[in-house]
């Protein structure tokens, strides 16, 4: 019987859902929803945040800053609910509106971007206004999932080493492609391992991470405006990009026996169906990893009204088959990555941080926290969250 007493030591690791009587096709579910955070994001929120400890990084005047679209703020948002850290999410509008009100409830405060940049989406103009707030008080940390090798490595030392316990005759594994963390650790863990596996990276059609074409996206934890600074090609074997009406039809597929999963985890599922559909898979063990639960979801995925007005009609009950993920599989060649040096970037590069895309004049500095009190939000900022506009 498991006994804690902080929550971010407890995380369930070894359970896999087999999908062949619900979808047809022998592939395991890896769910990582299971914990105090809700999500895979609890590992990497979990060794950025001691990295930083460790490094003298954070005070007890510190105030630590994250950048996110969801499960990474909510992660953040227990870890310094538990350390007795403040927290500040910057978040966009597509963010889900259940899930602003749990980093609330958590103690976290949150700013939402209603206004992409030109040159960035959502994602520049939240990255702008993190910037704009390192260069106005130093008290702030910002872990920079985007950069910070935490993120990769604790999936690196947790996520694929647990796959590996489960299912030592591994042949092929799906990652969902969003900061590129979970599919950089678990890449290069099997890389090391003692037998092949084919590493398939699962991506948004509108993400540019694999060099796809910008587009729309409205599922918030998948998918990049820009190409994420933590990919390095060379270790990716494939990759698949799935419309995200085929993501939700996987998803309400899954929910009407039983699992209801995120709307990361219908991408992931549908990717994996369609590659396995193209391959001869008798012989093979294939995992996909499930980032989340579907709980957060339910006014978006989950609502008809909100599919409809996105999607059209015949997302609904289309009777269409889970492989019928659009676009095709495309092999991701080896690469020579040139990135910034491998390191704890608390603090990125401030150039141009007095510019800035955001929702009302709003600028949240310690000082002006009181227990309680979040930063008062723009009067349309909860219509956006439900509603969210372009893309990240």
């Amino acid at each position: 019987m498991p006994v804690i007493s902080v929550p971010y030591t407890f995380n369930e690791e070894d359970l896999y859902v087999d999908l062949g009587p619900v979808l047809g096709r022998r592939i395991y579910l890896k769910c990582e929803g299971f914990n105090f955070a809700g999500s895979i994001k609890l590992k990497p929120a979990t060794e950025m945040v001691e990295a930083a400890e460790q490094a003298g990084a954070l005070t007890p005047q510190s105030v630590l800053l994250e950048s996110s679209s969801g499960n990474m703020g909510v992660a953040l948002s227990m870890l310094a609910a538990s350390k007795d850290y403040r927290f500040l999410c910057v978040t966009d509008s597509r963010c889900n509106l259940s899930t602003r009100l749990l980093m609330e409830a958590l103690g976290a405060h949150v700013h939402v971007v209603t206004e992409p940049s030109p040159d960035g989406g959502f994602l520049g103009a939240r990255i702008d206004y993190v910037r704009m707030l390192t260069a106005l008080d130093d008290r702030y940390v910002w872990l920079s999932q985007y950069t910070n090798p935490g993120n990769w490595r604790a999936h690196y030392l947790r996520t694929a080493p647990a796959i590996a316990r489960s299912f030592p005759r591994l042949d092929v594994l799906f990652v969902g492609a969003g900061t590129t963390g979970t599919l950089m650790g678990c890449a290069r863990y099997f890389r090391e391992w003692h037998r092949p596996v084919r590493i398939v990276a699962v991506d948004s059609v509108g993400s540019v991470t694999f060099g796809g074409a910008p587009g729309r996206r409205m599922l918030p934890g998948l998918g990049m405006s820009v190409r994420p600074p933590l990919l390095d090609e060379s270790v990716v074997d494939e990759a698949v990009h799935v419309e995200e009406a085929d993501s939700i039809r996987v998803c309400q597929r899954l929910a009407r026996r039983g699992f209801l999963f995120g709307g990361s985890t219908g991408t992931v599922v549908s990717g994996a169906m369609r590659w396995l559909a193209q391959h001869d898979t008798r012989a093979l063990t294939a995992v996909a990893i499930a980032p989340d639960l579907g709980e957060r979801y339910l006014e978006t995925v989950y609502q008809d009204n909100w599919v409809r007005a996105l999607y059209g009609d015949d997302v609904l009950d289309s009777g269409q088959p889970a492989t019928a993920a659009s676009g095709a599989a495309r092999s991701a060649p080896p690469v020579s990555w040139q990135g910034p040096p491998a390191r704890h970037q608390y603090k990125e590069d401030q150039a141009g941080a007095g510019r800035t895309s955001t929702a009302g004049p709003n600028r949240p500095l310690p000082d002006s926290w009181t227990a309680g009190s979040a930063p008062v939000p723009d009067a349309d900022d909860s219509r956006a969250s439900q509603t969210g506009k372009g893309e990240r």
